[in-house]
């Protein structure tokens, strides 16, 4: 069965561009590059990866793109762009020519407004990405779903993906508020989920396949095994776990699916939003 991680980053380590990098995180302070990721993606048969961005800037999606023209086995990029500016469209023009180029995310979860996404100036950027057929990956906390619902209804004919289930404090249980939005966005049939960032909210030493189960019920109560994807988020996971216990994670838990099920959360779904 063909896999694809949907979900990972590359950085050449830097204080400055990566200050979200805390000393709790000491493990993540270094480079971490396509060699790194390429052995364990042989090691677990995964065919391929989507590099998402991890600094806000055009130098980074650029970075990005020209690692995946470097490596075959990146089979698309998310990046960045300023969705917000008075010249997007120019800006749009111009990474058009990079068919790596699938889509765009902004780290809303950091922001001090949590209606960021419904700011004039950011949906006047979104509204442009369908002339290109870009995506756009939604990273938030559980506190912005409302707001992010609202966006992906104000654009049904836009592609959305929301990462890392919007990012439930696992480690505390917190579940009720995030589970009522979760299915109210996952009832917006333009609007995908990755599986992915799961250990991260939860205690990263305390742990175990059981603490992860209610959450990926409701998700795939919500939207089904038709828009859901794979994702190791690679290398920040580290601070939580390997990449093989990541992956074992999603594959204990789809074990029991069908084929064809299994093939559309492992590969197909993603390769049909990214367009791979």
């Amino acid at each position: 069965m063909k896999k694809l991680d949907a979900h990972q980053h590359f950085w050449r380590y830097h204080p400055s561009n990566h200050s979200w990098i805390t000393d709790e995180m000491a493990v993540l302070k270094r480079n971490f590059m396509p060699g790194d990721l390429f052995r364990e993606l042989i090691a677990h048969s995964i065919e391929g990866s989507v590099a998402v961005q991890a600094d806000q800037s055009e130098e980074e999606t650029l970075f990005l793109l020209d690692l995946s023209e470097k490596f075959e086995f990146i089979s698309g990029v998310v990046g960045w762009i300023d969705l917000r500016s008075d010249n997007i469209s120019e800006r749009l023009e111009y990474f058009a020519q990079f068919p790596k180029l699938k889509g765009f995310r902004h780290v809303v979860q950091d922001e001090p407004d949590d209606r960021f996404l419904l700011g004039d100036a950011f949906m006047r950027g979104i509204e442009l990405l369908s002339n290109y057929n870009y995506t756009y990956d939604i990273l938030i906390y559980p506190r912005q779903l409302d707001p992010a619902l609202q966006l992906v209804r104000n654009f049904p004919e836009q592609k959305f993906v929301v990462d890392h289930i919007a990012k439930p404090c696992i480690r505390e249980g917190a579940y009720e508020a995030w589970a009522g939005s979760i299915a109210e966005i996952g009832q917006c049939h333009n609007v995908w989920c990755k599986v992915s960032g799961l250990v991260t909210e939860a205690d990263w030493y305390n742990w175990t396949q059981d603490t992860f189960k209610r959450y990926l019920d409701h998700v795939f109560n919500s939207f089904g095994t038709e828009r859901i994807m794979f994702g190791s988020d690679w290398p920040v996971c580290l601070l939580a776990a390997s990449y093989a216990q990541v992956k074992g994670i999603f594959g204990s838990y789809v074990d029991g699916f069908s084929l064809n099920e299994q093939e559309n959360v492992w590969s197909r779904n993603a390769k049909k939003f990214y367009g791979i």
